[in-house]
Parts: structure tokens; sequence; C-alpha cells
């Protein structure tokens, strides 16, 4: 046990953590995507997978407990995520607590420079967007098990809906850097393949953030109504 946590202390053994609970977080922010654009098969479609995500394991599992397991777990990832972000931040800051008269960035470009707000953009959303679209207490019209319903017309406001779009814009900037990160935390470093890294992660990116980005457009044109 003392081990795990000299580990843990260490800078490798943050980063490795970091990694590994990016991974799950980068999965599930993709498989969310998935399942939004479901949206555009309609509102039975879209209410049918809602129901079987708060179904899933029935009857073994009482309706609706996997799903919030799930949840809970996803928060838990999330949590140690930036708590050992914010570790490593400080411990970076101790290292050179003077800081440098210039900014250096190893890895320069926007997607780097901007961890940090970026971060702070995501959890604060990820905070509202489940009281909007999941408890349901700052939804104008919330109906439960309807998850269409909450859908469409929680995305018709267009303060939300900028909203939105300015945290899935963020999530992008943050995905970019953090999978060629998470790679490299991981070992899966080699001249002969950082290309690849780079390709895709900007690939992946791009796929869930036009994927996110579609769902309020679609609402505001009328596409999905």
């Amino acid at each position: 046990m003392s081990r795990v946590f000299v580990f843990y202390r260490s800078s490798i053994g943050k980063k490795i953590l970091m990694a590994l609970t990016g991974l799950v977080l980068f999965g599930f922010v993709f498989t969310h995507m998935l399942g939004n654009l479901k949206a555009f098969l309609g509102a039975e479609e879209f209410n049918a997978y809602a129901e079987g995500l708060r179904s899933f394991g029935a009857p073994l599992i009482p309706h609706g407990y996997f799903l919030w397991a799930f949840r809970i777990g996803l928060i838990g990832a999330l949590i140690v995520h930036v708590v050992t972000m914010v570790q490593l931040w400080a411990m970076a800051g101790g290292a050179r607590p003077k800081g440098y008269k210039q900014a250096v960035h190893l890895e320069d470009g926007v997607s780097s420079r901007t961890m940090r707000l970026g971060g702070i953009v995501i959890v604060s959303f990820v905070a509202y967007h489940l009281m909007h679209m999941t408890i349901g207490n700052v939804h104008p019209n919330f109906i439960v098990g309807d998850a269409y319903n909450n859908l469409v017309v929680g995305f018709q406001s267009v303060p939300v809906a900028v909203v939105y779009s300015i945290a899935v814009i963020a999530l992008g900037f943050h995905l970019h850097h953090g999978i060629w990160s998470m790679f490299q935390s991981l070992g899966m470093n080699h001249l002969k393949y950082n290309h690849l890294r780079r390709v895709f992660a900007l690939a992946f990116t791009i796929a869930v953030v036009v994927g996110f980005l579609t769902i309020p457009v679609a609402i505001a044109t009328g596409i999905i109504q």
C-alpha cells in the first residue's frame, strides 16, 4: 500500500492516473456524442435510447440504479482527473517558484495554453448540464422520462445554446491537447508514430465537437423539433 501511495505522490504517478481517468472521460464523451445524435431519428427512437440507459440491467438491477452508479463513477473519475491536474500544476510551479522571464511552451499552441481555463469552463458546465438535462431544476419545461422534449426545449433557449457551444469548443481544445498528453503519459511516445498521435487527436476532437454542435444547430434551424 505504501508503494502505491509513494507512486501516486510522484509526478509520473499523477500523470498516469490523470491519463487513465482522461481515457475514461474521453470514452464517455465520444459515446455521449453518438447517443445525442439519435435525436435525428425522432422522439420515439431518442426516448427509447434514454429509457434503455435507465433500465439497463433490469430486472436484476432496479430501474435507474445502473445509470446513477455510472454517473457517480464518471463524477469520481472527473474529480480525480481535476485533483491530479491541479496537483501537477502546483508541483510544476513549486519547481520554479520565481517563474520564467518569458513563458516556455514545450507543446506550443492554443490547446496547450488554454488547458487550465478550459478545464474550469468544462467542470462548471458539467455541473450546469446535470441540473439542466438530468435533474431538471434549471430547465424551463422538464418532463421526467421525456428526454427528447427536454433536449429540444432546453436548446430552444438561445443563451443556453450559446453557453453549450462555448463549452463544447472549450472541450475541443482540452481534448486535442489532452489526447496527445495521454498517449505520452502512458508511454506511447515514439518519433516514428508521433505524427499519428497528432492526426488521431485532431480527428477525434473534430468528430466530437462537430457531433455535439450539430444538435443545437439542428434545433435552431428546425431540423429537430
